[in-house]
């Protein structure tokens, strides 16, 4: 498919069939992601592709644990929200929000399933050859990321050429010790993500809803829109 049709389509999969994937396509879609920019070329990313039954219920267990605290920590806000409410029409749901609604239904599904997935893809990443420069800026460092995820994303990107959906999460690296003593990481390595993969069970989306690109881009000063036509709004 064409390579813009692949980022407008890939999607958080949240139902994925049962079936396994080819271990032709993992390979093909790692010799692809490999090139993905990478400070320095040190090449800091690992992948941990986990497909053993045990080690998949293991690793969901864990998932689940903050992502409990999340979703309950959303349903607390909604009660917040309907509480508050002075004209009464707050709906039984996420503040009345369909999309909201849907959204956390599907996640909660996707959880609550997660071992059932046919791989889990642990990221890993050694820290040390990362080399982020923004250590000393008083706030979270963020450069570090900058060799670790273009690699994960280009892997989502390969895998949604040949029809296998992925979905990205980070819940997982709070169980970091665990996870990697689960699954042997060394020390020096630290867990960044992991991808769940497999064929969905739905149809992709035709297209994502995102922002517009003058919300997003800006020329010359923050906050003033970009256009095709190289004019700016005043």
């Amino acid at each position: 498919m064409e390579v813009a049709d692949a980022m407008r389509t890939q999607h958080a999969c949240r139902y994925y069939a049962p079936d396994p994937i080819p271990d032709e396509v993992l390979y093909d879609a790692f010799e692809l992601a490999r090139f993905g920019p990478q400070g320095g070329n040190r090449q800091p990313v690992r992948f941990v592709v986990v497909r053993d039954p045990a080690k998949k219920r293991q690793l969901a267990e864990w998932y689940g644990v903050p992502w409990k605290a999340y979703i309950d920590a959303m349903r607390a806000g909604v009660e917040a929200t309907q509480a508050d409410d002075e004209d009464g029409t707050a709906k039984a749901t996420w503040a009345g929000h369909a999309q909201l609604d849907k959204a956390m239904t599907d996640a909660d599904h996707f959880a609550a399933h997660l071992a059932e997935h046919p791989a889990i893809i642990v990221v890993c990443a050694d820290l040390a050859a990362t080399h982020p420069t923004d250590t000393e800026l008083g706030r979270l460092s963020v450069v570090g990321g900058a060799s670790i995820y273009p690699i994960v994303q280009n892997l989502c990107l390969a895998l949604r050429n040949v029809g296998v959906a992925t979905t990205l999460t980070t819940l997982l690296v709070s169980y970091e010790p665990q996870v990697k003593e689960l699954l042997g990481i060394p020390d020096d390595y630290a867990t960044a993500a992991h991808v769940v993969a497999g064929y969905p069970a739905k149809p992709f989306p035709k297209k994502l809803t995102r922002l517009p690109v003058e919300e997003l881009v800006f020329a010359d000063t923050f906050g003033t829109p970009i256009s095709r036509d190289g004019a700016t709004a005043a």
